[in-house]
């Protein structure tokens, strides 16, 4: 019986997926940031910050690429250290600037400051040719004064 042993051929799960360079390939449209957060310190790798929103309520991030791009995965993590809170997010891709949008996938989390403070999301999507993502965040389903924030957006294609 012929044989051979194929471990050297798995793909080892400890591999970081080859994540985009955001900050030069795409333009990033918020609907509002804290100075002291800026949307840069969640799309660039090895900043650890993170973003936060100037304003309670709703937040859009719009990350529209010069050109369209092949995406397959998508990774949001959001932390929250001190309010209890159900957030909600929408991921949303459109295959032209201006849409139509194609929802991806709608998330909520329960945040606790005791123990649930990190939510970490690698959303598998495989798209062929994306000209822009949005992700739309409502910290707070119940109307809180929460501010939206996002500690990391990461892509890879």
């Amino acid at each position: 019986m012929k044989k051979r042993t194929l471990t050297s051929e798995i793909p080892s799960r400890d591999a970081q997926p080859a994540w985009l360079p955001l900050d030069q390939l795409a333009e990033a449209e918020i609907s509002s940031e804290d100075p002291n957060y800026p949307i840069e310190n969640a799309l660039v790798q090895g900043r650890t910050r993170g973003w936060r929103a100037a304003l309670p309520g709703e937040q859009i991030i719009r990350l529209t690429f010069e050109q369209p791009r092949t995406v397959k995965l998508v990774r949001v993590v959001i932390e929250e250290h001190e309010c209890e809170r159900t957030q909600q997010f929408v991921l949303r891709a459109a295959l032209n600037r201006g849409g139509p949008w194609r929802e991806l996938v709608r998330q909520q989390y329960n945040f606790n400051p005791s123990g649930a403070v990190r939510e970490q999301e690698d959303y598998e999507v495989n798209l062929a040719s994306v000209a822009a993502l949005e992700l739309s965040i409502v910290p707070d389903i119940n109307g809180g004064e929460a501010r939206a924030s996002l500690q990391e957006l990461r892509v890879a294609g």
